[in-house]
């Protein structure tokens, strides 16, 4: 009895030692593709873009290898969006005046960070699953986001309007 017990407890100790945990297992889903319409955060006032990104982007970067290929992909779209909608920003501000003209630029601020804070988290995911060379292209983008934050609460309080932009790019 005794040796059967010791048997067991070796052949569980055996198996645990064999069997590694899983090193980047994938979460859940977070995101679903929204239009841009539906995610940008221009509306309203300045001085808050970044967590604005972050309540419409809830990604744990915690473990960016974790980060599942679902919201990768819409993170992707989304950064590709919000660029494309840099060009319908330029067009309005350039026919606007006054305070609408000053509206639209401060809304295209904080466009301006919506794209670069997605484009550092899809680009810290990536790096985190094994991309090698976007470390360089990860600081740019850090240091561009940074200067656009503080653009953003310099403004603080400021009305911000969004464009209407259709022209989302699919994940």
């Amino acid at each position: 009895m005794q040796f059967s017990i010791i048997a067991v407890l070796l052949s569980l100790t055996a198996t645990s030692i064999a069997a590694p945990a899983p090193v980047h297992q994938k979460r859940a889903d977070v995101l679903t593709f929204r239009t841009y319409n539906n995610f940008q955060i221009s509306n309203g006032v300045a001085g808050n873009a970044l967590a604005e990104v972050n309540q419409a982007f809830p990604v744990d970067l915690s473990n960016p290898a974790a980060v599942s290929k679902n919201d990768l992909d819409i993170l992707i779209a989304a950064r590709q969006t919000s660029e494309n909608a840099e060009q319908a920003f330029n067009t309005a501000v350039a026919a606007a005046s006054g305070a609408q003209a000053d509206a639209l630029q401060v809304g295209k601020i904080k466009n301006k960070v919506l794209k670069l804070r997605t484009f550092e988290m899809l680009v810290t995911v990536q790096i985190a699953q094994g991309a090698t060379d976007r470390a360089a292209q990860l600081t740019d983008i850090q240091t561009k986001l940074a200067a656009n934050v503080k653009i953003d609460k310099a403004s603080a309080g400021d009305a911000s309007k969004s464009v209407s932009f259709t022209q989302d790019v699919q994940p």
